[in-house]
């Protein structure tokens, strides 16, 4: 499988397929992944000269009344997909990422477009977008806006977490991150905030480690996930989150089936 992009005629949309996989390492295995990994991949820039050589990422997810992309997720559909808003700061002048994240099989589509932070409300509500460089007639905000009528989607729940990544010496086609510290936050209203009351830890014991590539899986990998014996299983933020919502009674409907959190 070969990666690909495509941009509109404002350099909006971007859009690509990979593969993805998931697993739960405990911190010193992490540890003993990214020494191994040294000789194959560099850390991503946006990492380099940050606190713990990661960042932060808040997404907030969006939903039907009764969470069928929650619901979708939790039972393994093949074909499914997932609406999120997504930032890196609280700066109001940095741009927030539309994101339109598609399950096709084994194979993930994804679709992202910039959005300034004021366009947020507008976007959800309907309205027109103002600004240069943030047209109606981008392609990934028109899908968007049409996922989200199609289902009546609406705010659930932000999730937090901090991000190592590291990315192929000779190309962008194998991405390797280290997702830590996450937690969630169910909030009904469009905010895309880092900050503020109410959020939850989960996963206290684990780091969601990602495997994201492109093409053939490379035998140094291969050689990776056997080394240390690494399970692959579905690790959904959102999911596990809106899951642990619900047992807690942060958030209705209640989500039934034995679901593994």
């Amino acid at each position: 499988m070969n990666s690909y992009t495509a941009n509109n005629i404002n350099g909006q949309t971007k859009i690509w397929s990979r593969y993805e996989m998931k697993y739960l390492v405990s911190e010193s295995k992490a540890a003993a992944i990214a020494h191994f990994i040294r000789p194959y991949v560099h850390l991503d820039r946006y990492c380099e000269g940050k606190p713990n050589s990661s960042y932060p990422i808040v997404s907030l997810y969006l939903d039907s009344q009764n969470l069928r992309l929650c619901r979708e997720s939790l039972e393994g559909h093949k074909n499914r997909f997932k609406l999120r808003i997504r930032s890196y700061t609280d700066e109001p002048d940095y741009p927030r990422f539309v994101e339109i994240k598609r399950r096709v099989n084994s194979v993930i589509i994804k679709g992202r477009s910039q959005l300034k932070h004021d366009n947020i409300a507008n976007l959800l509500s309907g309205l027109s977008l103002s600004g240069a460089g943030f047209a109606d007639d981008d392609e990934t905000l028109r899908q968007f806006r049409l996922y989200l009528n199609s289902i009546q989607a609406r705010p659930v729940i932000r999730t937090r977490y901090q991000r190592q990544a590291f990315e192929s010496i000779a190309n962008n086609s194998v991405r390797i991150t280290f997702d830590r510290d996450l937690c969630y936050n169910v909030t009904p209203i469009a905010n895309v905030g880092l900050n503020g009351r109410g959020w939850q830890k989960i996963l206290l014991n684990y780091i969601v480690l990602e495997i994201k590539f492109t093409g053939r899986f490379p035998a140094w990998l291969s050689q990776m996930v056997k080394c240390f014996e690494l399970r692959q299983q579905s690790v959904s933020k959102y999911a596990r989150s809106v899951k642990r919502a619900c047992l807690l009674k942060f958030c209705a409907p209640k989500i039934t089936g034995g679901y593994e959190l």
